[in-house]
């Protein structure tokens, strides 16, 4: 079975991940292929280039192909992006039809940032079976 994670919640990257999930991911015995991981809010802290946890789940991704995410929204108010929201247009909250440019800033090696739209076109090609949102 193939999952992604969706990390909403508080403490999801600081605790779930890194006290649960990562060292089963390392160890191969987490049970399922994880496929993604999409962070959200200061989840997103946890991509930051240097953070522990954030290191780890980079060679784990260029290991085995998982995606790692950061919201663009979230990771620009951190300081963990540059450019635009991909999706939203700042200025007018509005939409937009055509992606901004959005790149990570300080994140760790192959970190993406993007939006729901960038989500779903990055699982296409290995999509999962569950998304479990912690």
């Amino acid at each position: 079975m193939k999952v992604a994670y969706i990390l909403n919640m508080p403490k999801a990257a600081s605790y779930k991940v890194q006290k649960m999930i990562l060292p089963q991911l390392e160890a191969g015995t987490h049970g399922v292929e994880v496929v993604g991981m999409f962070f959200f809010d200061d989840n997103v802290w946890a991509l930051r280039k240097g953070d522990p946890i954030g290191e780890r789940l980079a060679a784990v991704a260029k290991k085995t192909g998982m995606l790692l995410m950061g919201c663009d929204m979230c990771s620009l108010e951190r300081n963990l992006a540059e450019g635009e929201p991909r999706w939203c247009d700042p200025a007018t909250g509005e939409g937009r039809e055509n992606p901004a440019e959005c790149e990570p800033a300080g994140m760790v090696d192959g970190a993406h940032v993007g939006c729901f739209p960038d989500l779903y076109a990055a699982l296409a090609g290995n999509p999962p079976d569950q998304v479990i949102s912690l």
